[in-house]
Formats: C-alpha cells, sequence, structure tokens
C-alpha cells in the first residue's frame, strides 16, 4: 500500500477554525493529526473589497515533531495562496513518528462580516 494510500485511510475528519473577524480567513485541515497552534491567514482588504475571494488548495508536509516543514499550494488566486501558505507556515501539530503530508483548504469569503 503506497504513502497516499495509507493516508487516505488514515484520514479521520476535519477541523474547522473560523476566523474571528472577516479580514482573515476560515481553514480547513483533513488530517489525523490535530492542530495545535494555528494561525488565521490574513485576507488581503483590498482583495476584499473588491469581491475577490475563493479556496486555496495546500499540501502541507509536516515533521514528526508537528513543525511544518514544507507547503506546496494544489490551487488558488496566486495573492491568496501566498497569504494562506504564509499562515499555515506558522502552524505546529501533534508530534507523530514520521513526517506526514496534509491537505489544507483555505477559504476567503469577500461576503464575511468585518
Amino acid at each position: 500500500m503506497s504513502n497516499s494510500s495509507k493516508l487516505r485511510g488514515i484520514l479521520v475528519g476535519a477541523v474547522l477554525v473560523a476566523a474571528s473577524t472577516g479580514w482573515m480567513a476560515a481553514q480547513e485541515v483533513t488530517s489525523s493529526r490535530k492542530v495545535v497552534k494555528s494561525v488565521a491567514a490574513q485576507y488581503p482588504s483590498v482583495l476584499k473589497r473588491r469581491g475577490i475571494g475563493g479556496t486555496v488548495k495546500l499540501r502541507v508536509l509536516v515533521n514528526a515533531n508537528g513543525t511544518v516543514k514544507d507547503v506546496q499550494v494544489l490551487g488558488g488566486n496566486p495573492i491568496l495562496s501566498d497569504c494562506a501558505a504564509k499562515a499555515v507556515k506558522q502552524w505546529v501539530f501533534v508530534s507523530a513518528e514520521k513526517e506526514d503530508s496534509i491537505e489544507i483548504a483555505v477559504g476567503f469569503d469577500p461576503n464575511s462580516a468585518d
């Protein structure tokens, strides 16, 4: 069984980290590893005012110690992707026996309350 098949097999749920203001984005993490510390992506005010939003998909490589080793953008607006990646690089996950690859979706909604 490949590592990606194993990973898909152990994905058990989603954690929604909703931002406290409209200037931040909501992040959804699908993983068996719990997020210990998350940093909300900052929503550029110019894009929000212009109604530019969407979802950024990221693949995050997490070290065994829980720190983020690498972030790869899988899709989304390039400016929003940079904002999402910058935030997710600061996240910390629960320690595990080995590195994991986790997919994260970061949503930017221009209609959310300020």
